[in-house]
């Protein structure tokens, strides 16, 4: 989508993207390679703002989400890949920063009132109409967020339309008559849809392994490190009365109910013992610490040995950053909560990216061989039938008369009539997003006599398309912008 955007700028709209989380993921997928050094915990950095890797797989999947209900559910990672959406995940980010720093230069800030304004408008954290505190917490844990890191992406939203807001876009009578005039050419066509779904590739050894020879720098393998662990389970003992009563009398302001009431010492008890059983199992896993860092490690302590990285991964992305910034002569991580249970990580050694061995890498060569060689023998086609195809014939059409064009998605239909009404070659073909390419001929055309009475008229989401674009050319100048993962 973000690819045919800017592909057809001229006529569609496409301000900055601001994040918005989509409570739709596609999960994780492997980064390029990162580039080895102290950032490589970082996927960029642009001026002063860093981009990790936990927002550029957040963004990849809230991309995927919306590809994905473009194509109706019929979206997957090979097609991800064509499409090239890990680079827009990380453009969309870079973009983000680039707009960020300009807005923390003017000195913009906002406020947790704010945010809890904007988290309001969100109805999914709605129940009987209005925001409700347990739901907001509920959608996010099942989503694998926290409360910090959504209202992150919330400020980080608001910062960008504050720093926006500043740079206002007019628009003068003649510009609006312009626009009027354009939207108002009909075209009478005659079109064919031809797809890749009948083309046959070889994908034996003969042909693949030329091809990664060709390729192979970009089917790497990731970096990993080899660490050494020590994992202190969840304590759960037993305390006193007089411990618990001590616990609760210090924290009561803390512990309370859906109302706000502050929970009786008998409706905190479990809470309560929950917080001493957190606090034990943190107090013991600093102490093993201290051991270990120390060379006093209690034989009975289990010190296990494993590998770690971006496709492999069960503890966290804090952890894997974490890691990711240690070195040989600081090796050493204090004690990390994962879930309930604490680890004490000790860096070995950084296994750096290499190139994949062709038996490693064809699974990964395969799709996108057959894609592009796909692609190429559909192209082909297109120009062999140019001249000479018979399609299907429309009335009078404009840009917003995707309804009409049959054998291709409304999402489609409007790409393909956007790159339409761009052109200005009587007869020729656009290739779609999905793969499919639309041969065309211009039979007639006309000016219609409709009045555009719609307030929002598309000149101001072109000038502001237009100025957004030349704002970031500006800033990119402005601020150093350096990517941390090869192949992005």
């Amino acid at each position: 989508m973000i690819t045919w955007m800017q592909r057809h700028k001229k006529y569609l709209i496409v301000t900055i993207w601001i994040s918005t989380i989509a409570f739709v993921g596609a999960g994780f997928v492997g980064w390029g390679q990162y580039s080895y050094g102290d950032k490589a915990g970082a996927a960029a950095k642009v001026g002063n703002v860093e981009i990790t890797i936990g927002e550029l797989q957040k963004t990849y999947s809230n991309l995927y989400a919306q590809y994905n209900e473009m194509f109706q559910g019929n979206f997957d990672e090979e097609k991800a890949k064509s499409f090239g959406l890990q680079s827009q995940a990380l453009k969309q980010l870079m973009d983000q920063a680039l707009v960020l720093n300009l807005g923390i230069s003017y000195d913009l800030d906002v406020s947790e009132k704010e945010i809890l304004e904007r988290l309001k408008t969100k109805e999914f954290f709605f129940k009987n109409g209005v925001f409700d505190k347990e739901i907001y917490k509920q959608v996010l844990s099942r989503n694998n967020l926290t409360t910090k890191e959504y209202e992150a992406d919330i400020k980080k939203e608001l910062l960008i339309q504050k720093t926006l807001a500043l740079l206002p876009i007019d628009v003068s009578k003649n510009e609006l008559d312009i626009i009027e005039n354009i939207l108002n050419i009909a075209d009478k066509i005659e079109y064919k849809v031809v797809s890749d779904e009948k083309i046959s590739v070889n994908t034996s050894d003969e042909t693949l392994m030329p091809y990664w020879e060709k390729n192979k720098q970009n089917f790497m393998s990731e970096v990993m490190y080899e660490v050494k662990f020590i994992k202190q389970s969840r304590i759960s003992g037993k305390y006193e009365d007089q411990e618990i009563e001590e616990y609760y009398n210090d924290n009561k302001t803390h512990l309370k109910d859906s109302d706000g009431k502050i929970l009786p010492l008998e409706g905190a008890k479990a809470s309560v013992i929950a917080k001493l059983d957190a606090k034990a199992t943190k107090d013991a896993a600093l102490r093993t610490y201290i051991d270990y860092k120390k060379g006093k490690l209690a034989p009975d302590v289990e010190v296990t040995t494993t590998i770690i990285s971006t496709s492999n991964n069960p503890y966290s992305d804090e952890v894997l950053e974490a890691i990711s910034k240690t070195s040989p002569t600081s090796p050493l991580l204090k004690p990390i909560l994962v879930s309930d249970e604490y680890f004490t990580f000790e860096l070995i050694k950084t296994i750096p990216s290499s190139v994949k061995s062709y038996e490693d890498a064809k699974e990964e060569i395969l799709p996108v061989f057959v894609q592009e060689q796909k692609s190429n023998k559909l192209l082909e086609l297109a120009k062999n039938s140019l001249e000479t195809f018979k399609g299907d014939s429309t009335d009078f059409i404009t840009n917003q008369d995707a309804n009409k064009i049959s054998n291709l998605e409304e999402a489609e239909a409007n790409e393909f009539l956007n790159a339409l009404f761009a052109t200005k070659q009587k007869r020729g073909f656009i290739s779609l997003n999905s793969g499919k390419i639309v041969l065309y001929n211009i039979l007639e055309q006309k000016l219609l006599n409709n009045t555009n009475n719609n307030s929002n008229n598309p000149i101001v989401r072109i000038k502001g398309n237009l100025f957004n674009e030349g704002l970031v050319k500006n800033l990119q100048n402005k601020y150093k912008s350096e990517i941390f993962i090869q192949g992005l």
